[in-house]
């Protein structure tokens, strides 16, 4: 890891005033990614006038002169590894994938390599050049489904403020335990599980979190739900889960002890013991493409895994 001395400075143009200083900077200094900006402003690296402002949402009022004078840690570069990706859809400017189960999104002190990172560095090796190697969201480990990764600095920002804007949809599909009559949204809090630092909770100092939620399918006692992802907590569509007391088949961290439905067939239990991670799957994508600004919209079928799961739920408990 290395550390660089950044210095930089621009004027306002007039065209920008009005518009928040981290979406400023954004325009003003394309080399560098939005989530750098943000936390140099937070850092009271950023001057405006004489001014040093550190809430990133603050609007820029007046044509005046800013000023960064901020530290750049430059992590180790990552490793290209060949490992084969699942690739939906790809351009110049972004690729689609379908990540499956099992597989780390980027490099961290307990999966040093053999992540997603490591296998677009290798596709892709101009990724290197991006934040992150161009992960703008992530699935956990053993979460499957849609990820959008920009493939150039210019892609980077659009599709971050599209993120940043809500203007993505990420729709999944999970099975959870018992009978949920209706759709809903959960709007509770997510933050660091206030005594296991591993884990997430709905928390009252947290970050706002919000799941919309709808009943795809109605078993005697698990639920299929379609759910749409308003922001994108760690976590949170686990912890909401857990939180309204239906959680997600398989799940290790938020789910439930292994338990066996009444009346459950052998079947069904002996799957239901297999099932080691969460029965959860991003399943579509909807967003607009940064170069030719057109509506995409991206779906992965559910892994074989889960639809085998399935069957054998629908096979013994089709009843509702």
């Amino acid at each position: 890891m290395t550390v660089q001395k950044i210095t930089l400075s621009a004027e306002i143009p007039e065209k920008l005033l009005g518009k928040r200083l981290d979406v400023i900077l954004s325009e003003l200094f394309k080399d560098y990614s939005r989530g750098t900006l943000q936390t140099w402003i937070k850092q009271g690296a950023v001057t405006v006038g004489q001014t040093i402002i550190q809430k990133p949402s603050q609007k820029m009022t007046h044509l005046t002169c800013i000023q960064i004078q901020a530290e750049l840690i430059e992590q180790t570069p990552w490793q290209a590894q060949n490992i084969q990706l699942n690739i939906i859809y790809e351009d110049e400017a972004m690729l689609i994938i379908n990540k499956p189960a099992g597989l780390v999104t980027h490099p961290a002190p307990g999966s040093p390599d053999n992540t997603l990172v490591n296998a677009l560095l290798h596709h892709c090796p101009s990724l290197n050049e991006l934040p992150r190697a161009g992960i703008i969201h992530r699935l956990d480990k053993d979460t499957t489904g849609l990820m959008v990764v920009p493939k150039t600095l210019s892609t980077h920002h659009f599709l971050v403020d599209q993120l940043q804007q809500r203007l993505i949809a990420r729709h999944y599909q999970a099975l959870v335990y018992g009978t949920i009559i209706s759709g809903g949204t959960v709007a509770e809090r997510v933050g660091r599980h206030p005594s296991h630092r591993t884990k997430m909770a709905v928390t009252p100092d947290g970050k706002q979190a919000v799941t919309h939620y709808r009943v795809n399918k109605r078993f005697a006692d698990f639920t299929l739900l379609d759910l749409k992802l308003e922001t994108g907590r760690t976590h949170q569509i686990r912890v909401h889960m857990h939180f309204i007391g239906h959680p997600i088949v398989g799940d290790q961290t938020y789910g439930q002890r292994l338990h066996t439905p009444k009346n459950c067939e052998p079947e069904l239990a002996e799957k239901l013991r297999q099932f080691k991670r969460q029965a959860l799957h991003a399943i579509q994508l909807t967003l607009t493409h940064p170069i030719t600004k057109e509506s995409m919209s991206f779906a992965a079928p559910l892994p074989h895994d889960f639809q085998t799961l399935l069957a054998s739920v629908k096979n013994n408990q089709e009843k509702l």
